[in-house]
């Protein structure tokens, strides 16, 4: 790891990801989660607040970066709550072991997220709910061409971050049901700010 990504990647990140339109997308999908509760790629905690506490008995937060996490702001007190430093591709719990499972602006960032999409589903009940909200691949042609143009050098200096990967299809190509979702561009660079949010289920 070098000074750019251990010192001034995840300010940069961090800034990126509490921008006013991103918080309230966040707390659209964020009080559906109950239960035991993993969170993919928690980074700073800034999902935490969101969170319903008559809801939510334990939650663990999971995110490879311990420089991201440093950022984070989170009283404890609220629920239980442990952070783990690992990656989503392969997760240290047993089989069905999570009521829900969040993700937000995590899949854009993982290098294998197919195997992350496998172990999410390995770790999940069986009637438990995969919560996402995501920025992704935007329906319209000139966007999407100048989200093709733009990933490679966004990726370099993101740290991984792509900006043109096909949210839904990840998701239902490993394994997943869509219970409900909703799409739309949010206010933002418009290679960034098209977004996938809701709910999807095994089967």
């Amino acid at each position: 790891m070098n000074l750019y990504e251990k010192y001034l990647l995840p300010i940069l990140v961090n800034s990126a990801c509490k921008v006013s339109p991103k918080m309230k997308q966040r707390k659209k999908v964020i009080p559906l989660a109950h239960g035991r509760v993993l969170e993919i790629g928690v980074g700073s905690g800034l999902n935490l607040p969101f969170y319903n506490t008559d809801k939510v008995d334990e939650i663990i937060g999971i995110d490879p970066s311990e420089e991201m996490w440093s950022k984070n702001n989170f009283n404890p007190s609220k629920f239980h709550f442990e952070f783990i430093k690992t990656g989503a591709e392969s997760l240290p719990f047993e089989n069905n072991f999570f009521d829900c499972v969040v993700s937000t602006y995590s899949l854009c960032t993982i290098p294998d997220y197919n195997s992350a999409m496998e172990e999410i589903r390995r770790v999940i009940s069986t009637n438990g709910i995969f919560i996402f909200c995501e920025h992704g691949k935007a329906p319209n042609r000139k966007v999407e061409r100048w989200q093709n143009r733009i990933d490679p050098i966004w990726s370099t200096f993101g740290g991984g971050c792509h900006i043109n990967r096909d949210i839904p299809k990840i998701i239902t190509n490993n394994g997943f049901k869509m219970d409900q979702m909703d799409q739309m561009f949010i206010p933002g660079w418009k290679i960034a700010s098209y977004e996938y949010w809701g709910t999807a289920k095994t089967y």
